[in-house]
């Protein structure tokens, strides 16, 4: 299998991180942790973007320079990532030393090869973006987004994306999969079907000093989207002596999927490829737009309305594995949802409380009480085919979804087995049947055990924590994506303890 590397967007430094960027993050978690499930060597980026426009005015507003502020916020987003259990691999800064150098090189090779060129330019310039626009770009006197513009003239350098157009059509309009969804990648291609014009890539000094400066003139800054846009491939060796043979791996040789929101999908899937096509270096596999959380009244979660909620006080009102759970679970990749805290309530209880944590409860209560906590004898398995066979096809339904890029729908399967589960323990009612045949009431809560073991090794990914003590609880203290896929795992005998509940109803 070809290693998998996945990036989340680089966060301004501008503001902490809220429960827009940690959905990104969590969901980049949660696929991560999938396909290392499946047997796959994978690698997850995730960092800051820390120069521009922004940056230097919000490092101002708290009498700090620049690097002072994002040396703090960074720190703020590690500290974060740590409590909404986030195993990245390489935490990404565009302040750091080496990203710097690389960039460089990669503004002196194109300036070398003729594809930087300076003129002058009028335009119109969104601060909060950090992008220009053109007069027929605008909406209402606004960006696209609806941001303020201002006027900008003056003399800068130029990146020839215009002379990569064809070449970026071209490869779209080959690789279907290479935009999701689908919306997005029509929305990329309309973009392209008109008059491209070359990307602005610098700054004067005097406007903003916060940036890498050209190599080629020390005049200018380098443009905050050019400069974090490389950041993808230089964190596996692009540019980096010594890194040659890292980059072949997870670059070359991987599959390479970046996930971002839908607000910058034009710089990634325009900017960031005609900059790799001029660069000689091939695309990523796969650029993936996710949706907005939006509030209750379907809006965009904004400060000025004050809905922005807090990731860590939802944390500490759903439990950290509750809240993973929520963000894959209500959201379908690539679409907008609504959060609320009622909605989500209702979701916690009825999934994980009812469904998985009753299941759990009675299962383990019932060998305790009467199978001296010892998981009990397997026996006749044909009254529960129906269960048998639904679990040995739920493993490979998961990794179908998950691999493309549906794990909502894979955990619907697996609360469909659950159900599925609980229903056949209803059926068979172990804690009447043990009155008479104690030893078919023992299969029947053997074979739940079995239910639960794999439920709980498939949903690892999205609550490692939980899903870690459920396993141990019930007598199989690991997770092996291989034996999911059989029944009657779980030795005769093994030790199986009842305790609290893992995921107590909310009110």
């Amino acid at each position: 299998m070809k290693p998998f590397y996945l990036t989340t967007p680089l966060y301004y430094v501008n503001d902490r991180p809220h429960l827009g960027t940690a959905y990104a993050t969590i969901t980049a978690d949660v696929l991560k942790r999938f396909q290392q499930l499946f047997g796959r060597e994978t690698k997850l980026l995730t960092g800051t973007d820390e120069h521009g426009q922004k940056v230097e005015q919000a490092a101002k507003k708290r009498n700090l320079s620049p690097q002072v502020h994002s040396d703090e916020m960074a720190e703020n987003f590690k500290t974060i990532w740590k409590e909404l259990n986030i195993s990245y691999d390489i935490f990404y800064r565009t302040t750091d030393d080496f990203h710097v150098k690389a960039v460089q090189k990669a503004l002196q090779d194109l300036f070398d090869k003729g594809d930087i060129y300076q003129n002058s330019y009028e335009g119109w310039y969104s601060v909060s973006e950090e992008i220009f626009y053109t007069e027929k770009d605008l909406v209402d006197g606004r960006s696209p987004e609806g941001k303020e513009v201002v006027k900008v003239q003056e003399t800068n350098y130029f990146f020839k994306m215009g002379s990569y157009q064809k070449a970026l059509l071209d490869h779209i309009e080959a690789h279907p999969d290479f935009i999701l969804p689908v919306s997005r990648r029509n929305e990329v291609l309309g973009f392209l079907r008109q008059p491209l014009n070359d990307l602005c890539i610098s700054r004067p000094k005097e406007r903003l000093a916060w940036g890498i400066p050209l190599p080629f003139d020390d005049d200018y800054v380098t443009y905050v989207w050019f400069d974090a846009l490389l950041n993808y491939a230089v964190a596996v060796g692009f540019n980096r002596e010594g890194m040659e043979d890292d980059f072949k791996k997870w670059w070359i040789e991987g599959e390479v999927k970046h996930l971002i929101g839908k607000d910058i999908l034009t710089t990634h899937a325009v900017y960031w490829s005609t900059m790799l096509l001029a660069l000689g270096v091939p695309l990523p596999t796969q650029i993936f737009a996710t949706g907005w959380i939006l509030n209750k009244d379907q809006g965009k979660m904004s400060k000025s309305q004050g809905d922005v909620m807090n990731p860590l006080d939802l944390k500490n009102h759903f439990s950290l594995d509750g809240l993973r759970y929520l963000m894959i679970r209500d959201v379908h990749m690539g679409n907008d949802a609504p959060f609320s805290l009622e909605t989500a309530t209702q979701r916690v209880n009825a999934d994980l409380a009812n469904n998985l944590g009753n299941l759990l409860s009675r299962s383990t209560n019932l060998v305790s009480k009467f199978y001296d906590g010892k998981k009990p004898q397997t026996g006749d398995l044909e009254n529960c085919k129906h269960l048998i066979a639904l679990g040995a096809e739920l493993p490979g339904k998961v990794q179908n979804l998950v691999d493309g890029m549906k794990p909502s729908f894979a955990l619907e399967e697996i609360m469909s087995f659950l159900s599925e589960t609980n229903k056949y323990l209803e059926d068979r009612a172990p804690w009447k049947l043990v009155k008479e045949d104690e030893k078919a009431a023992g299969e029947v809560l053997a074979n739940a055990l079995e239910s639960l073991r794999i439920a709980a090794t498939l949903l690892s990914p999205v609550m490692p924590e939980s899903m870690d003590e459920l396993l141990r609880r019930i007598g199989y203290g690991k997770v092996d994506f291989e034996n999911a896929k059989n029944w009657n795992v779980i030795q005769d005998g093994a030790a199986v303890e009842k305790g609290d509940p893992l995921f107590p109803r909310l009110q």
